[in-house]
């Protein structure tokens, strides 16, 4: 019975699945936080334009309203239910 165990090694696999998982991380936090990915804040005073329609229009582009939406759910044909006169209940 104890010459039937198989000699196998399941490590080698995990080991790869764990270099490979830990190589991405590392990459991820080097292009995310590095140095050359550092936010360029630029000052209210510095700005060109107070709108994104001035700055359209000043590229050229018409600026137009949005069409309003359809409505969800047309209005129902035939008449309107009733509503009771006297919404209260006599108690």
């Amino acid at each position: 019975m104890i010459g039937n165990r198989s000699n196998r090694h399941g490590g080698v696999p995990l080991l790869v699945a764990v270099a490979v998982a830990a190589a991405g991380v590392l990459g991820i936090l080097v292009v995310d936080h590095g140095p050359w990915s550092k936010p360029r804040v630029q000052p209210a005073a510095t700005a060109n334009y107070s709108t994104t329609g001035e700055a359209a229009r000043a590229a050229g582009a018409t600026v137009m309203p949005t069409e309003p939406k359809p409505p969800i759910e047309p209005a129902a044909p035939g008449p309107k239910p009733a509503h009771p006169a006297n919404s209260t209940v006599p108690q």
